[in-house]
């Protein structure tokens, strides 16, 4: 019994190995077909030359090459072609997954985004404020009326709502649909609102060609320190604004002072904003920022220096620039930036005052 299965195991392991055998001799055939087959399309040349094989669909099709071959290295071609298309985004796909756990939480004030509601106090009048001094045409309780205002990276709408109540029309693009759903959610609840604020889940690039010089302000508050290709985000502004129109930009300077407090203190100490959310790396120089919008058609008005107090959640102007800051710019054509020919009101008085800042 036991010698008989010793036999047939022997039987077996003999069987394995003739078809080990056949399937390497097989196999070694196949290599040098597929070697010939490459010589005789010569296509070794070609791959040198190419890395996208720009070759004939006639040639392939006539040549001595399988029909397998054929669709593997179509198959391959495609795959090598197809990241050329998105290369010149200025979406950065790891910013996104960043904002994605968050986005049910744009309007938790006491939340993640904190600094961002307080921001408003700031940020909003200085928008409004610039506008007004450059323009004596608005009206009271809505002076921003007939203002197309492009909120660039909306998120959940914190900055488009307020601007939509001093009158604006204001359409607010974030590539997330999450944060989209939320903004349309939270606007609904306003009917004024939902007159005047319409959100679009898409990229600025992607909306230049339906809207070459369409709107009178852009705005992209605590954006371009996100965005993947700086450079093609700001000639993108530049081809959706209208001559004359102004851009405003808050963001964050690269120093060692806002990489201690911006990064170290603010997400890692306080967790005032999540850990991670920013990379001291991406931080924009105001001066780079400037030299950017000037080499692309527009004229740097005002840079003015931010500065958050995480003790009373509040922020307030400062000469500095060396942590936060808030930039305006005007894209070619405008004609004068100073204050409207007809005397300022008190009330505008009192405004232009809460912008105080560095003049360029």
């Amino acid at each position: 019994m036991w010698g008989g299965g010793g036999a047939a195991r022997a039987l077996t392991r003999t069987a394995g190995l003739r078809r080990a055998a056949a399937d390497n001799h097989a196999d070694l055939s196949f290599q040098a077909g597929l070697r010939g087959t490459l010589q005789d399309c010569n296509w070794k040349t070609q791959l040198k030359a190419s890395s996208t094989l720009p070759v004939p669909l006639s040639q392939m099709k006539s040549s001595m090459c399988n029909w397998s071959l054929y669709r593997s290295f179509s198959l391959f071609r495609l795959t090598v072609k197809r990241p050329l298309s998105t290369s010149r985004s200025s979406v950065d796909p790891k910013e996104m997954k960043k904002f994605q756990f968050l986005a049910q939480k744009w309007w938790d004030e006491e939340g993640e985004y904190s600094a961002l509601h307080s921001m408003n106090d700031i940020r909003v009048p200085f928008i409004r404020d610039t506008l007004l001094n450059m323009s004596s045409n608005y009206h009271l309780g809505s002076p921003l009326s007939g203002v197309k205002i492009l909120d660039v990276g909306c998120g959940g709408g914190l900055l488009s709502e307020p601007l939509g109540r001093l009158g604006a029309s204001v359409t607010g693009i974030d590539p997330l649909e999450d944060n989209i759903r939320t903004a349309d959610q939270h606007k609904s609840f306003d009917p004024v609102l939902a007159q005047r604020i319409q959100y679009k889940s898409s990229s600025l690039e992607e909306i230049v060609e339906e809207s070459m010089e369409t709107f009178d302000v852009i705005v992209a508050s605590e954006v371009v320190e996100h965005v993947a290709d700086l450079e093609m985000f700001i000639k993108c502004c530049a081809q959706v604004l209208k001559p004359e129109g102004s851009l405003f930009i808050t963001t964050i300077n690269r120093t060692q002072l806002s990489y201690v407090l911006g990064i170290v203190v603010a997400e890692k100490i306080l967790g005032i904003v999540p850990e991670g959310t920013h990379e001291w790396e991406k931080f924009v120089p105001p001066e780079d920022l400037k030299r950017l919008l000037e080499s692309n058609g527009f004229s740097v008005q005002t840079v003015n220096g931010m500065l958050y107090n995480p003790l009373w959640g509040s922020w307030s102007w400062t000469e500095s620039t060396s942590i936060n800051y808030a930039m305006h710019a005007v894209k070619s054509g405008a004609q004068g930036q100073s204050s409207p020919t007809d005397a300022p009101s008190e009330t505008e008085s009192k405004q232009h005052s809460a912008t105080a800042g560095t003049a360029v």
